[in-house]
């Protein structure tokens, strides 16, 4: 019996002990405030309009804004919508009868150049003509060709001007190119439907002939 006595006289003063403690920290008081912190309403978030200076005035850049007007494309209708159209010409295509005249050209020239020198023929479409940066060489016409990339030149038959360009070479396909055909392209203003032939003098040099589709008009037939 003096035993619980005892236990329960050393339970009585630890409790206070511990209140004693409790008070000195003030962690009631602590507790008290943030449950009453937690108990107030969040103040409303200010939602702060996304453009604040709509009567702002525009800001160009002055080297833009000074640059020339540039010229409007569009086509005005009488009812004054407007429809947007490209500046590029339209292209011409040569007809059946012009195309085949230019490679019958073609073949009767490359007849009478002879077989002293490998020769073949290219017809030209729209965008070989005018487009395209390289020129595909006949596959029959490689063994003729460096085995590597190396540097080639046309000869224009007429004026003998000269054109350096790079025939690469496709190892995957077997296909040789000519690189840089569209200087030459421009310069002689090839057009849909023209025919050349050309002509290997020189291990390294062409000498090419351009049979104009254009020709065909002004030809009986």
């Amino acid at each position: 019996m003096d035993e619980a006595n005892s236990y329960e006289e050393q339970r009585r003063r630890q409790i206070e002990q511990n209140k004693r403690k409790l008070d000195e920290l003030r962690v009631h008081r602590l507790s008290a405030a943030v449950r009453q912190a937690a108990a107030k309403p969040m103040p409303a978030k200010l939602l702060m309009p996304r453009n604040p200076r709509l009567d702002a005035p525009t800001r160009r850049s002055g080297r833009i804004a000074s640059l020339p007007e540039q010229p409007d494309y569009r086509i005005r209708k009488a009812n004054g919508d407007v429809k947007t159209v490209s500046p590029d010409p339209v292209p011409a295509y040569a007809t059946d009868e012009e195309r085949a005249y230019a490679v019958a050209r073609a073949e009767q020239l490359k007849a009478q150049l002879g077989s002293d020198y490998p020769t073949f023929i290219k017809p030209m479409s729209h965008g070989t003509s005018t487009k395209s940066s390289k020129l595909c060489i006949p596959t029959h016409f490689a063994q003729f060709l460096p085995v590597h990339d190396e540097m080639m030149v046309l000869v224009d038959e007429v004026t003998n001007k000269e054109f350096a360009m790079l025939c690469r070479v496709n190892y995957k396909h077997q296909k040789r190119y000519l690189i840089e055909w569209r200087a030459f392209s421009a310069y002689h203003e090839l057009a849909d439907g023209d025919c050349l032939v050309l002509q290997l003098i020189e291990r390294r040099k062409f000498k090419v002939y351009i049979v104009r589709a254009s020709s065909y008009n002004n030809n009986d037939h």
